[in-house]
């Protein structure tokens, strides 16, 4: 190409953010290495990758993409917006996965740059979800239209070239809706990130769907309402590529966000895919996948997840009293199946992580308190994190509470799982979130995490490598107060990147506090530290004997005595409940 050409070529440049949300205190959950990765943010640039490929916008005009991740990268509009007016071609950017609690942090960042004239996208779960089931659309995504953000419904996949040439010509529209028209995903391009935006995360992992779509019909579920109820599926060839594109850049971790990996009706070709690569190709493959608690009677699944590369697995437990499982419409949880499916995941080898929903219409911080001691006791689990019940946005007990009236807490940054956002027949909100908190140190007190390492030794995982994930999950709840799904290595924080609405610390007093925030919080984790090292040391003294070896069956928590009920936020059939899949999307 002669040096004539090349000048004349135009660079449109897309900038795609996963905004991040704020504490309590009002900063950006920002992290020096962020655990959970995005495939939302993984999928949009694979989509954006192959329309840049292909020169959707015309031979002579070249689309360069950049890709952050704000748990792990400070966003500095103002460079952003500099690099958008210095391409020839313009430019746009495009907020993407946003869940509701995100919603005030991406409104934030849209305003900004906005303000600098740069065109802005926003779509996720939270705009999907308020336009799938709510009749009118909410004063939040209105706010957003009126600012010029354009909001994006659904899924980008067949998409993509309108998207970016409508952006092009500066002419997006106020709104792109696609609820009702959900696409295929065979063929599909596929999801990918660079090295460098994957290396920024612990464990270098990325992520990809190999499916969307559930057929159950939880209330609690976001899912159904977003994806639909129709499940589709990537093909193996596709999965394959995407593995090894990510292998020739040296990344070989990998979360697969199918909400539900078990009912992928092409499970088994690509698990003989990933098996084919792994003991014939020699890549070192590892991932982490979701199930429900049915999924050991599904022929051949955990023995070639394990062949595969599985060695983590998140379940869906929720909860073990079958009153609040029915409420849920969770129908496929049976409590007598659970020790059956854990002692088969161990048998593989994989960490066995579960869900637990806490505040469900009969729950007490008495009844909590006892229903962890039972899941000590009798269920061989190794990691439980823990979820306050939320109406989350998208789910049908959202619409079911908003078509009643009934108080919900304005403030979407609250809606992350960890904070109380409505009233409990039961409870009240100070006691909830105070049993929340609690729930953690009652779940890892170090008899307990003795006992984990030591059962974890008998089904053949390191006792050390226990040890670090016991550690991290409890800390990051009880020390840095917010959720381990939310978690990562070193938290930072940024004077001016504070709450709008929030006073402007002045720097000495920032810095001081913060300062001491650090100090304090690596005191207390040297504690727990020891205190957890005490365990590991008890666990492998050859006193501690085989204790470690399968519990009994469950035993199923006894039926809570009646409470009288005054108004309640729920029905029997729609008590609402928490879907810990919202937080990996």
């Amino acid at each position: 190409m002669s040096d004539s050409a090349a000048s004349a070529r135009k660079t449109f440049r897309v900038v795609l953010i996963k905004p991040s949300h704020y504490d309590d205190d009002g900063y950006v959950i920002q992290w020096l290495r962020s655990s959970i990765p995005s495939n939302t943010l993984a999928t949009l640039y694979g989509l954006a990758l192959d329309a840049a490929s292909r020169r959707i916008l015309g031979p002579d005009i070249e689309i360069r993409l950049d890709a952050h991740d704000e748990t792990n990268t400070r966003i500095k509009v103002n460079r952003i917006a500099r690099l958008i007016r210095s391409s020839s071609g313009g430019g746009m950017v495009a907020l993407v996965g946003v869940q509701s609690n995100q919603y005030p942090r991406a409104m934030d960042l849209a305003r900004q740059l906005r303000a600098e004239g740069i065109q802005v996208c926003l779509g996720g779960f939270h705009v999907s979800g308020c336009l799938s089931m709510l009749p009118v659309i909410p004063s939040d995504l209105q706010e957003a239209m009126n600012l010029g953000v354009s909001l994006f419904a659904g899924e980008l996949e067949g998409r993509t070239d309108g998207l970016l040439q409508d952006a092009y010509r500066g002419e997006l529209k106020p709104l792109y809706n696609y609820m009702k028209d959900l696409p295929d995903l065979g063929g599909s391009p596929v999801p990918f990130l660079p090295a460098e935006v994957i290396h920024r995360r612990t464990g270098s992992k990325t992520s990809f769907d190999a499916g969307r779509g559930c057929p159950f019909q939880c209330s609690f579920c976001t899912i159904i309402n977003v994806q639909g109820r129709k499940s589709r599926f990537r093909s193996p060839d596709d999965v394959e590529h995407l593995v090894r594109a990510n292998a020739d850049q040296g990344v070989h971790n990998f979360f697969i966000s199918d909400d539900n990996f078990a009912r992928n009706k092409t499970w088994e070709p690509i698990l003989d895919r990933l098996i084919h690569l792994r003991e014939v190709e020699g890549l070192k493959i590892r991932l982490i996948i979701q199930v429900d608690t049915l999924s050991h009677k599904v022929p051949g699944f955990i023995e070639k997840a394990g062949r595969a590369g599985v060695n983590r697995v998140f379940i869906g437990l929720e909860n073990i009293n079958p009153d609040s499982l029915l409420g849920a419409q969770k129908r496929q949880n049976k409590i007598e199946e659970y020790q059956a499916m854990l002692d088969a995941w161990h048998r593989v080898g994989a960490l066995t992580l579960a869900g637990y929903i806490l505040g469900f219409p009969a729950d007490t911080p008495e009844s909590i308190l006892r229903d962890i001691k039972i899941i000590q006791r009798d269920l061989p689990i190794d990691l439980l994190e823990f979820f306050i019940l939320t109406p989350l946005p998208g789910s049908q007990d959202h619409r079911t509470l908003y078509d009643r009236g009934v108080a919900m807490d304005p403030d979407m940054n609250h809606y992350d799982l960890a904070h109380v956002t409505t009233d409990h027949q039961n409870m009240s909100r100070q006691e909830w979130q105070a049993i929340y908190h609690r729930a953690w140190d009652a779940y890892y007190t170090p008899e307990h995490v003795e006992t984990l390492i030591r059962r974890g030794k008998t089904w053949g995982f390191p006792p050390y490598q226990m040890l670090e994930k016991l550690l991290a999950f409890h800390a990051c709840a009880r020390i840095e107060q917010v959720h381990p799904l939310e978690g990562g290595l070193f938290r930072l924080k940024y004077r001016l990147d504070r709450r709008p609405g929030l006073p402007l610390e002045a720097p000495l007093p920032f810095y001081t506090r913060y300062l001491w925030d650090l100090l304090t919080k690596h005191a207390r984790f040297l504690v727990m530290v020891i205190t957890y090292l005490r365990a590991l040391s008890r666990a492998l003294s050859p006193s501690a004997g085989c204790r470690a070896m399968s519990p009994p069956a469950p035993t199923p928590s006894p039926a809570p005595p009646e409470t009288p009920r005054t108004e309640p936020w729920f029905e029997p059939d729609d008590a609402p409940a928490v879907p810990a899949e919202a937080l990996l999307h």
